[in-house]
């Protein structure tokens, strides 16, 4: 059975630019999906965290809904809610029995479209967001991660932390994200999708009579941003962790984002090859093998203006040269020598097959079709991804490890261990 024919979802532009996208599955509960534009990507460095922060004042309570009342709802019915936050997008979720769905989704898209972010509630949870951030902080993986963006972006708004600094939230005020909201929560910025076991009608008109939204001219419009030129040279960050029990390596190269759906999905392939399954190149290598690192892996971390090609590794301080220079080699042997047929043939199958068992679910289904229509506005590419990748040759993927992934200009940051 073919992607394509596993999936049949109806698309329904409104007017004031909302989007809803409906399927019925056979199976015993609706998933229904809020995927907003609204993401640390629009803020500003004045700002920056107060999209995350919104969406825990989300959750306050509303002038139909007192604080609370949203979730003794839920709970009651046996349902399941949650958000999210990242660079591009703010996804609101809840997953409900077919039964419950008309009478939650209204009260869902209630605290979304209508949160009264009430002052002292807004303080209360100004404490949490602090709270987020410093275990953020505090975790060595997390500061890894931050630094590696910092590196990898020299202006572009991925560089920031989608939490947003302490001093910043610290002086937030309530009107503002009152205005932020008012802004940004708009129709035009919506997609909102459901899944489930009832007619494609009912899911429609359930989510169009539960919609309260006018259309209003935004405030703002999203700045634009060009992608950030190749590196030029080796830019290298090395700092001490004292947290750590051993060195953290992370090399990045400056790749297409989803603008360029071709490369960045012949990067995704070149990343499993690389470094996803004991399989994969890098893991047989420098893990199994040489036993070098006792972690490695590589992904193509995609975002709508550009990507990071990402590969990170866990090793004894003493074997960072090694464990650079035997990443570079594998790089030069792919762009030199290829991909072989077998590597290609396995990375297929296993899209193909995870794309089929990761669609079973309303919710797996919502998540797929509100990620790719919110950031691309086309479900084909969410549709066909399996048919996608299976259609790349070796070329494709020889030529992206020449144009993207240079031997001699990237970005590295190295933490190595404090002393004992």
């Amino acid at each position: 059975m073919t992607p394509s024919s596993l999936h049949s979802p109806t698309v329904q532009q409104l007017s004031n630019g909302l989007t809803i996208i409906a399927e019925s599955i056979p199976t015993e509960a609706v998933n229904l999906n809020l995927w907003l534009n609204v993401g640390s990507y629009l803020e500003t460095d004045e700002i920056n965290g107060m999209a995350h922060f919104l969406e825990h004042m989300i959750f306050k309570g509303t002038p139909k809904l007192p604080k609370g009342e949203f979730e003794r709802l839920i709970e009651g019915r046996g349902a399941v809610t949650n958000a999210a936050t990242s660079q591009e997008y703010t996804h609101y979720y809840i997953t409900t029995a077919p039964s419950d769905f008309t009478d939650l989704a209204k009260w869902q898209l209630e605290v979304v479209l209508n949160p009264s972010i009430p002052d002292q509630e807004f303080e209360k949870e100004r404490l949490v967001v602090l709270e987020e951030i410093r275990r953020s902080e505090d975790s060595p993986t997390r500061r890894l991660f931050s630094r590696a963006m910092e590196t990898s972006f020299e202006s572009l708004p991925y560089r920031r932390p989608v939490l947003g600094p302490t001093s910043v939230i610290e002086s937030l005020k309530p009107q503002q994200m009152r205005d932020f909201h008012q802004t940004w929560y708009q129709p035009h910025s919506m997609t909102v999708v459901v899944v489930g076991n009832l007619p494609e009608e009912i899911l429609i008109e359930t989510v169009l009579k539960s919609l309260q939204v006018k259309e209003r001219e935004p405030d703002q419009v999203r700045k634009q941003y060009q992608p950030e030129p190749a590196f030029k040279e080796i830019v290298r960050h090395d700092c001490t962790d004292e947290a750590l029990q051993q060195a953290r390596l992370v090399m990045l190269w400056r790749v297409p984002g989803l603008d360029d759906l071709k490369q960045s999905n012949a990067l995704d392939v070149l990343a499993a090859i690389l470094g996803q399954g004991k399989t994969s190149r890098l893991v047989k290598q420098l893990r199994e093998e040489e036993r070098l690192v006792t972690q490695i892996s590589a992904s193509n971390l995609t975002q709508g203006i550009q990507g990071a090609f990402y590969i990170s590794a866990q090793l004894s301080t003493e074997n960072l040269a090694l464990v650079e220079k035997a990443i570079i080699q594998e790089i030069v042997k792919i762009q030199q020598s290829g991909v072989s047929e077998s590597e290609l043939a396995r990375i297929g199958r296993q899209v193909a097959n995870r794309y089929i068992f990761g669609s079973e679910k309303p919710s797996d289904r919502a998540n797929l079709y509100g990620y790719y229509y919110s950031q691309l506005e086309d479900l084909s590419p969410a549709i066909n991804y399996p048919s996608l990748i299976q259609s790349l040759s070796r070329e494709d993927i020889q030529q992206a490890a020449c144009q993207y992934l240079s031997q001699s200009a990237y970005g590295i940051v190295i933490m190595r261990p404090g002393e004992s």
